[in-house]
């Protein structure tokens, strides 16, 4: 009896150990409205259930694990940016799903990559994060007019913060907003959305 008793108690302080080195961290944030002229086209945006429902979880045993929740996030940012950018934004699932939209192209944003630095491994008392994603762009009739990748990045000192969990969301928050920028300031230079532009300029 006093061995099973033991057991137990190895068991549930076990338990405990490993569950308490787990964090779990939703992301949120605000995002500002880019003040940009707007592309007169209307944009079909796909985002699929990876990029909605987007989470990272760390899989290195060495490091402490986390899982980190974007996809709400992420959600939240192209929707304050594209509205921005385009006359109109319309939702699809899919391409083919125009549901009666007069659509001129098509934007689909997917999570590439995501990587972080807690301070430990930093040696500056700060959190970095690194996003990257992949952006592709189609044309109304489905064919790809552009596919390039677009990297962000942020950072933010510990010592500003309350917890590890404010300090790893903040410098999230920067990565997103940082991504923001990118795609305002450079969607149009992109070589074959800009002569898609050119083309299209008179119609």
């Amino acid at each position: 009896m006093i061995i099973n008793s033991l057991k137990l108690l190895i068991f549930i302080v076990t338990l405990v150990i490993f569950t308490g080195c787990k964090s779990t961290l939703t992301v949120k944030g605000q995002f500002p409205t880019p003040v940009v002229n707007k592309l007169p086209y209307t944009l079909g945006v796909i985002y699929d259930s990876d990029f909605r429902d987007y989470q990272y979880t760390e899989k290195d045993t060495k490091r402490d694990e986390w899982e980190i929740e974007v996809g709400e996030a992420q959600l939240k940012l192209f929707n304050t940016v594209l509205p921005a950018m385009f006359t109109d934004v319309v939702s699809v699932t899919d391409i083919k799903n125009k549901q009666n939209y007069s659509i001129d192209i098509f934007f689909k944003p997917h999570v590439d990559e995501l990587q972080y630095n807690v301070p430990a491994e930093t040696k500056l008392n700060m959190f970095e994060v690194w996003i990257k994603y992949n952006m592709k762009v189609y044309d109304n009739a489905g064919l790809l007019l552009a596919d390039w990748i677009l990297t962000a990045y942020g950072k933010t000192p510990t010592s500003f913060m309350q917890s590890q969990e404010s300090a790893l969301n903040e410098a999230m928050v920067i990565a997103l907003r940082d991504a923001g920028a990118g795609l305002t300031l450079k969607f149009s230079h992109i070589p074959e959305i800009h002569n898609w532009l050119k083309k299209h300029a008179n119609k």
